[in-house]
């Protein structure tokens, strides 16, 4: 397990709790390439093992997603184009083969930073571009699963806007005394009387019920799955004062932990009302938070070496490979 201690001025461990979760979001952009990931001790291998029951025909396979379906920076990053930062042991792949898919019954075409729209059109990384998502479904496709809509809600952008409120009210505080705000990020998003990430949130669910139907019309005899969101927090904000610092309000991790459940609620809703099936991943991957130490699921702003903040890690792709199976075999 890779973990820094909180020890040091407030301010500055803030400042680079600020550049640790701009980093991850800016990663989310594209990929710096195949990178030897040192996973720490207990990182691979361990959690729940999707292959470990019985398989069941279900294809032709098709993942669609962003950078939590595709694995960012796990090894071993496969497939093309490289910009995407694709795992050949994320959970589409963990699935695939536990139902006994490969070649031209599983296509994984998730994408790092993908959005709605970059799954009918074209998606430009760091390193080529990937066609648009929805080219990979036809009406032999029988299985699909949809892991998208956080970056439509900018979800980074708010875990990376929290973080600069965050430093702008410690900067604040060590200059000039005073009591700080109890949560300046939750004071941000609700300037003004308005939930400006409930707003964009809606806004994500629109888009997600356009591409839920374009998935039905291209392959009308699928199974579709639409994959939420491991749970990046604890129910208890406290618990990550050790991994995060003190100067995180725990106030504005609680506000944090709301939008990532109302991210999930829209989706699931989404679901629902395209016909699909919503697995929920945030209720198995309660306890595996990136504040819950070896057991976590989710990288922390610190993770270990070559692995990506805010991200699920190898055990993350396993549990959410399992909650998946569950749903295909349900």
């Amino acid at each position: 397990m890779h973990r820094r201690s909180p020890g040091g001025p407030a301010a500055a461990r803030v400042a680079v709790l600020l550049a640790a979760v701009l980093l991850a979001a800016g990663c989310t952009g594209g990929t710096d390439g195949p990178k030897a990931a040192e996973q720490g001790p207990g990182r691979a291998g361990a959690g729940p093992s999707p292959s470990a029951t019985p398989a069941a025909p279900a294809g032709p396979y098709v993942a669609l997603g962003d950078s939590y379906t595709s694995g960012l920076k796990i090894e071993p990053q496969v497939g093309e184009p490289r910009g995407c930062a694709r795992s050949a042991v994320n959970y589409p792949s963990l699935v695939a083969k536990a139902l006994g898919l490969a070649g031209a019954d599983f296509r994984d075409v998730s994408c790092s930073a993908a959005r709605t729209a970059d799954l009918t059109g074209a998606q430009r990384t760091d390193d080529g571009s990937n066609p648009p998502q929805l080219d990979a479904l036809s009406a032999a496709t029988r299985l699909v699963t949809v892991g998208i809509g956080g970056n439509d809600a900018g979800f980074m952008e708010v875990v990376g806007e929290c973080a600069r409120q965050i430093l702008v009210q410690s900067l604040a505080r060590s200059l000039a005394g005073g009591e700080a705000a109890a949560a300046p990020c939750r004071d941000h998003y609700a300037s003004g009387g308005a939930d400006q990430v409930r707003r964009k949130v809606d806004a994500a669910g629109e888009k997600l019920a356009g591409v839920l139907a374009e998935v039905r019309r291209r392959a009308p005899q699928a199974r579709v799955l639409v994959v939420g969101y491991p749970a990046l927090l604890p129910a208890d904000p406290s618990a990550c004062a050790p991994v995060l610092g003190a100067g995180v309000a725990p106030a504005d991790l609680g506000f944090l932990g709301e939008k990532e459940r109302e991210l999930n609620g829209m989706l699931a809703e989404r679901a629902a009302a395209a016909g699909a099936r919503f697995v929920d991943t945030a209720t198995p991957s309660a306890g595996h938070d990136m504040c819950a130490g070896a057991a976590r699921w989710v990288e922390p702003p610190f993770p270990a070496p070559g692995l990506a903040a805010v991200h699920p890690n190898a055990e993350g792709q396993q549990g959410m490979a399992a909650a998946v199976l569950q749903a295909v075999r349900g």
